[in-house]
């Protein structure tokens, strides 16, 4: 589940291996960018963690991050 904390939606990811972790990262990158949105995340090992905020509107939670968050929660 996304949680809202510091103006920032935010949710960490595991899988079984460092591979499966950046395979999903290729996934997210096209869509994001296919949004024209960007998340801030790190990878370690077999963990992502994303945080979204909306930096056009003064880095606070928009309908734009809900909705990129929705659309990575299918992947």
């Amino acid at each position: 589940m996304w949680t809202e904390e510091n103006n920032k939606l935010k949710k960490d990811f595991k899988f079984k291996d460092f591979q499966e972790a950046f395979a999903f990262m290729t996934r997210v990158a096209f869509l994001a960018e296919a949004q024209g949105h960007h998340p801030n995340w790190s990878n370690v090992y077999n963990t992502v963690t994303i945080e979204l905020t909306t930096h056009d509107e003064g880095n606070k939670v928009t309908q734009k991050d809900k909705d990129l968050a929705a659309a990575i929660d299918k992947i």
